[in-house]
């Protein structure tokens, strides 16, 4: 089968990849030149794990292709995936611009029955529009609109797309139906879960989920104050909550927030779809709200760790929002640089991955060139992302670097009594 998918940002370039992976001719189409030019000579432009061996894979057997022609795309394909970017307005809702083009562009090339396929992240009522702008060409080819909503979480996108809890195929007539089995077959013949629903149910899924999950992390987050507040352990909390079937341990881990392309956005888009139909979405406002004074209290916790801030110096070990990836897009940890500048601290950072992206943001800081580099001359280290490569650290050397044993452990990495056995003075997030 010919698939088209239109945007080669993060979820159109793992969705293209991996569907080509599942035995699709696969075209990928952007606008953006030079981003193309980069693809097609083999340059991966985001760092997601086993991203570049799956594209270089499908490219070298022909079933994975990138171009700037939309129109040849749009005819050569059964099915278009538009996977463009919906990033936010001021007021919170989802930029659909990019969206309206694409559906544009497929109403004026249509040279067939197409299934037209919503992947990015859309508010309730998306489907409906496209299926207008459809309806514009006035011509008589026929279409069907899907909704097929993404899963990926950014640092395992691959594993998610291949081995996924469920697939969502959000249509109103059976032969779309069929043409999304078809394309997901492998997994169908896995016994993946499939949920067939309408579309506008479909839409409303994703934001629900990452909503749910959102709150979740706020949750824990508000009982790490507790705990730090009763002198209780949030690790111990969240294993006797997790260990309860009904809730999971996942997303359990106390910290300085939620951050990254996705839980932000979307509660905000949830919110903003609840206000135009004249609800309030209670919940994850508080949601958004608690996350918003977690990112604000971490600056008191190195303070009153470390004492005085002004003119003293930090070593921040972490910059993306979460380990495995280099996206920083609001990071709880630039969240906590921006604190330390204020303060009048000089901040020395190291990621292993996602400093160039944090240089265009803070150019003033100090960019190291390993864990070492970073803790040296430092009078408080923080561990904002938890790496793997920052889960063995050898304190020993670090303290012979540093002008104090001060960690601020914003990851709840490691254990405190280990550490205050070692000569350190240790804070964590909800650990007495």
């Amino acid at each position: 089968m010919n698939i088209c998918v239109a945007g080669t940002g993060y979820v159109g370039l793992v969705t293209g990849a991996c569907l080509a992976d599942f035995g699709m001719n696969v075209v990928c189409v952007d606008k953006d030149e030079a981003k193309i030019a980069s693809l097609q000579a083999g340059h991966i432009p985001i760092y997601e794990p086993g991203l570049e061996e799956i594209v270089a894979k499908n490219e070298r057997v022909g079933r994975l292709h990138f171009t700037t022609d939309l129109k040849a795309g749009i005819e050569s394909a059964l099915a278009i995936f538009i996977a463009v970017g919906t990033p936010p307005n001021p007021d919170g809702s989802p930029d659909l611009t990019f969206v309206r083009q694409v559906a544009e562009a497929i109403a004026q090339y249509m040279n067939g029955y197409k299934v037209v396929v919503t992947k990015s992240t859309v508010p309730t009522g998306t489907g409906r529009m496209i299926e207008q702008i459809l309806r514009s060409n006035d011509g008589d080819q026929q279409f069907s609109v899907v909704s097929n909503p993404e899963f990926l979480r950014e640092g395992s996108a691959i594993s998610d797309f291949l081995r996924p809890d469920r697939i969502v195929i959000g249509a109103s007539d059976s032969r779309a139906i069929e043409v999304m089995k078809e394309i997901y077959s492998p997994l169908f013949l896995a016994e993946t879960p499939f949920v067939i629903t309408d579309v506008a149910s479909a839409e409303l899924i994703k934001y629900a989920s990452n909503g749910f999950l959102a709150v979740k992390i706020s949750f824990i987050n508000e009982i790490a104050r507790l705990c730090e507040v009763m002198g209780a352990d949030v690790h111990d909390v969240a294993r006797g909550m997790g260990l309860d079937r009904r809730i999971g341990s996942r997303f359990l881990l106390a910290g300085p927030g939620f951050g990254g392309s996705c839980f932000p956005k979307d509660t905000s888009a949830a919110i903003d779809l609840a206000r135009q139909h004249g609800y309030r979405f209670r919940i994850i406002e508080a949601a958004v709200c608690v996350n918003s004074e977690t990112k604000a209290r971490m600056i008191e916790k190195i303070s009153a760790a470390a004492g005085p801030l002004h003119g003293r110096t930090a070593a921040v070990l972490g910059l993306s929002f979460k380990p495995a990836t280099d996206d920083i897009r609001e990071s709880p940890a630039l969240a906590v640089i921006s604190d330390l500048l204020a303060a009048g601290v000089s901040v020395r950072a190291f990621d292993p991955a996602a400093m160039e992206n944090a240089r265009t943001l803070f150019p003033q800081l100090y960019y190291a060139t390993d864990v070492y580099d970073c803790a040296q001359g430092a009078d408080v280290l923080v561990l904002a992302t938890e790496w793997n490569e920052f889960r063995a650290l050898d304190f020993g050397r670090l303290g012979r670097l540093m002008k104090s044993k001060t960690l601020v452990d914003l990851r709840n990495v490691y254990e405190p009594r280990e550490l205050k056995a070692a000569g350190w003075s240790y804070t964590g997030v909800g650990r007495s």
